[in-house]
């Protein structure tokens, strides 16, 4: 929608009092609107298409009409200059009306007015049909177009400077007037509901979006976390390796000088304190309930039992390590072995039955994981909200690698990963 507001005004839930009720005069006549339009359906071209031809069509026909009606029906009729002026000015502003439908309002309430006054005759009532068709519809685009405010406005000079001036000035009938007054009033309503109920649905959509938007942030959040407790477990183990092996040097080296047991001394309180910050500082991430990690991180000679459990949830997995094995630094083990874990896992959600092709490639710089399977042999889950690869990029990305996800050739899905040794 072009312009739209993700709720009605504030002054629709209270009641209209004499202040509203001009102001709603004002918006209405002569104040130009401080917003666009409501349009429905903008992004859908073909429908403005079917819209913009729909509306010529009746403009030209009802148009046509309010010009030749005059000329033959009224008594006594006008010329034929001025019944082409008023038809002109009743009729054409529908053109107007699904784009500036206020605009095309108060063109076509001011040619009525104008042929209520001239038109006093033997006719039924001033107006030709054709022109009051037109009316009718402009006053179904202003309703859809702006706040009910606007609308109320609208429908109270409609009745009260159109119909009112008709039945005293021009002698229609009073109940041909109330029929007609009932008519404005249930277009303007009708026009409302429908602007209304499209407003709140794209309000709806723009907040399903934003919810969106904040679980794959909060997923983000979450993932960088996990990320950094586990690095804390492995960075902790080294900490205390150190720690402990420059307390227990001066021991294993006898008659070491006092400066290198001094240096010693330093490594050994460095490495302390800095286990013991990182402990305080991840010690936020973790939840209340969750406590620090017993069992030592996992790595990829946990491989084949993750691997195990695939074949368990109905997966046919082969496993495929290209080069010679080597050892790598656990943030990166430990990112690998996650990215096998996570993609089998949505493979068996999303992708039953598949046949899963597992390859692990020790390059010269780089370790490479590639997750490869075929496409499900049974009926998959459907979508849900699950944020896997945000977990797998955040990972990728703290090691400085690279990682590409998506569907494979000729069917199936692919995640191929390349994590840096970091050696340098």
């Amino acid at each position: 929608m072009n312009g739209h507001r993700t709720a009605r005004h504030d002054d629709d839930r209270a009641g209209l009092n004499d202040a509203m009720l001009r102001q709603a005069i004002l918006d209405a006549a002569v104040r130009a609107p401080k917003e666009p339009p409501r349009i429905l359906m903008p992004g859908r071209r073909w429908v403005r298409w079917l819209e913009l031809l729909l509306v010529t069509g009746m403009t030209i026909g009802f148009t046509g009409g309010a010009i030749a009606i005059p000329l033959n029906i009224f008594e006594p009729a006008p010329t034929p200059l001025v019944a082409a002026l008023l038809g002109v000015a009743q009729a054409t502003p529908l053109l107007l009306a699904p784009r500036w439908p206020l605009a095309a309002w108060r063109i076509s309430a001011l040619g009525l007015l104008t042929g209520a006054l001239l038109l006093r005759g033997d006719a039924f009532w001033p107006w030709p049909v054709t022109s009051w068709l037109a009316f009718v519809v402009i006053l179904f685009f202003t309703a859809v177009g702006y706040d009910r405010l606007v609308a109320v406005g609208v429908g109270m000079l409609s009745i009260g400077g159109l119909i009112v001036p008709a039945v005293v000035v021009a002698g229609m009938a009073d109940w041909f007037g109330l029929i007609l007054a009932g008519i404005v009033l249930l277009v303007l309503v009708f026009g409302d509901a429908v602007g209304g109920r499209y407003t709140a649905e794209l309000s709806l959509a723009e907040q399903e979006a934003l919810r969106r938007q904040d679980l794959a942030r909060q997923a983000r959040l979450e993932e960088r976390a996990r990320i950094a407790r586990e690095l804390h477990d492995v960075v902790a183990h080294h900490m205390s390796v150190i720690a402990m092996q420059a307390e227990a040097a001066p021991y294993k080296i006898p008659d070491l000088p006092d400066a290198a047991k001094d240096t010693f001394v330093l490594v050994r309180d460095a490495a302390r304190d800095a286990l013991t910050e990182t402990r305080r500082v991840v010690g936020l991430l973790r939840s209340e309930d969750e406590g620090a990690e017993r069992r030592p991180q996992p790595g990829l000679e946990r491989l084949e039992e993750v691997v195990g459990g695939a074949r368990q949830a109905g997966l046919s997995v082969d496993v495929v390590v290209v080069g010679l094995p080597r050892a790598v630094a656990a943030g990166v083990d430990l990112s690998a072995f996650r990215i096998v874990q996570e993609s089998l896992s949505n493979a068996s959600k999303y992708a039953p039955g598949a046949r899963v092709r597992v390859e692990v490639r020790y390059g010269a710089d780089a370790l490479e994981v590639t997750v490869t399977d075929d496409g499900a042999r049974t009926t998959p889950e459907e979508p849900g909200g699950g944020h896997g690869l945000v977990g797998m990029r955040e990972r990728v990305a703290m090691l400085g690698g690279t990682l590409e996800a998506g569907p494979a050739e000729p069917a199936g899905w692919a995640v191929e990963a390349r994590l840096p040794y970091g050696d340098d």
